[in-house]
């Protein structure tokens, strides 16, 4: 079935209230925006000259996401950018106070939802159904992010799959190199999709996949989130959200997607590891990779809403939605590891510094003895995930997402040759550029330095001792309200 796609104006909801069944991120745009966190753009931009500089800078000097609602060369299209870029973003998206946070995160994961089928006809992702010839990837404003970029890229799409052995999905985050109306380049790392796509090639066939763009901040959290193999990321979606994703099945391939996506596209990855070049693009890191090789998706069809508001993800020099994203998962995986560190820690706060592309951690501990904080700084760089290769420890009394705080702790509480620690030849992120590729392998297979900085006081058991650190602070600052002497 095909339905003729429309070239009417699109209408992005501006409403502040949304409904409690809304899975849609609509429903989150329109909130970013009733709280003043969102621009709209109504003067033309285009994806190829403009649109990245715009959002980028909208964020960088406004702390705001962008939609936008003229695109050059794509009318009926709408597109936005930078929507969880900061902590309050994902805070307004996950109905989630910030103070209490990764908390609730952590507690709502450990309660996964399973899915809710739907049909076609109530999954607003099919309002359009463009099969075979008729879909292009040059309909979707796809945007040239970095300047270096080898062309149009299409970065925010969930890979949804299927393992064919056991029939359990799996979502991950892949970006997409636009080759042609019905190609693309499909990056893929070492991890759960590469598995199953190396079940399907041992079998000699093509692996279905379903990239999914626009949907709510839940399921793109548990995309990006690392889940042991055989878990349904979905259904930790389901969890965040209380409720089952509601999901519909593909046109053309037997996969199921949210219904209330903005666009899917299906297509199949050709087996056999068969590798094309890709590249190069401005990386999470701030930098761009060396061009390489990457697996080949072939789009089988595209469905869409009528009046598609396009996710233009924004990956490149911090901070970006990308840097957000996958800091996110970090600070929830790194929080429930050091939960088992020392018999527990009087553990206050992790975070990601987003401008540090990612590789540099920040753990507020309270160290009850002596040596703690640096046990904990250990258990984190050891931590799920590779990006982090520094790892900062600060007190109570600092708070772990001012740069401002973090550096004047490093600058009077660090003695550098007992508080700065570096441990050599150890396994690091691959894309990190200033750590050599290990010769004769992929160049995922980086070995470097990790370092940490104990910038914490001494431990509650020393008072008299801790007591020299704590800041020169005027009286009353806790009670004072400018509000009530500004004139």
């Amino acid at each position: 079935m095909t339905t003729a796609a429309t070239t009417a104006r699109p209408t992005t909801p501006a409403a502040p209230r949304r409904n409690d069944d809304d899975q849609s991120y609509r429903g989150f745009l329109a909130e970013l925006e009733a709280k003043g966190e969102l621009v709209r753009f109504t003067k033309p931009v285009d994806p190829v000259t403009n649109m990245a500089a715009i959002e980028w800078k909208t964020f960088r000097d406004l702390g705001k996401a962008s939609l936008f609602t003229a695109i050059d060369g794509h009318p009926g299209w709408t597109a936005c950018s930078q929507i969880v870029a900061d902590r309050r973003k994902w805070a307004i998206g996950l109905g989630i106070p910030e103070a209490a946070f990764l908390e609730e995160i952590s507690r709502r994961i450990t309660r996964p939802v399973g899915a809710t089928p739907v049909d076609a006809a109530d999954a607003p992702v099919k309002q359009v159904r463009l099969i075979g010839d008729e879909a292009d990837l040059h309909d979707i404003p796809a945007m040239v992010t970095s300047a270096r970029d080898a062309g149009r890229y299409i970065p925010s799409g969930i890979a949804f799959v299927k393992d064919p052995d056991t029939g359990i999905g799996n979502m991950s985050l892949h970006r997409l190199q636009v080759q042609g109306p019905r190609k693309t380049g499909f990056v893929m790392l070492p991890r759960h999709a590469r598995a199953i796509y190396d079940k399907f090639s041992a079998r000699g066939l093509p692996t279905p996949v379903a990239m999914v763009i626009g949907v709510h901040p839940a399921i793109w959290f548990a995309a990006g989130f690392t889940t042991s193999f055989g878990l349904d990321e979905l259904e930790l979606a389901g969890g965040l959200l209380g409720r089952g994703v509601r999901t519909v099945r593909c046109e053309t391939i037997d996969v199921d997607v949210p219904a209330e996506a903005e666009i899917v596209l299906e297509g199949e990855l050709v087996p056999h590891n068969h590798l094309e070049p890709e590249g190069p693009f401005g990386e999470v890191t701030g930098t761009y990779p060396d061009p390489g090789v990457a697996h080949v998706l072939r789009i089988k069809a595209i469905t869409r809403r009528r009046d598609p508001i396009y996710y233009a993800l924004h990956c490149g020099f911090p901070t970006t939605d990308t840097q957000s994203t996958t800091g996110l998962g970090i600070e929830i995986a790194t929080l429930e590891h050091l939960r088992k560190v020392d018999g527990g820690l009087d553990l206050l706060d992790v975070r990601v510094l987003t401008v540090s592309g990612l590789m540099t951690l920040v753990v507020k501990i309270r160290p009850r003895f002596e040596g703690q904080a640096k046990t904990a700084l250990m258990a984190a760089l050891a931590g799920p995930y590779q990006q982090p290769k520094m790892a900062i420890a600060v007190d109570d009394d600092i708070d772990a997402a001012d740069l401002r705080q973090i550096m004047w702790s490093i600058s009077t509480r660090v003695r550098a040759d007992r508080d700065v620690i570096t441990i050599p030849n150890t396994r690091v992120w691959g894309l990190d550029n200033a750590s050599p590729v290990v010769p004769g392998v992929e160049a995922f297979q980086r070995v470097g330095t990790k370092w940490m900085i104990d910038a914490t006081k001494p431990a509650v058991t020393l008072p008299t001792e801790r007591a020299r650190f704590d800041m020169a602070l005027p009286p009353g600052l806790e009670t004072v309200d400018l509000a009530d002497f500004l004139p």
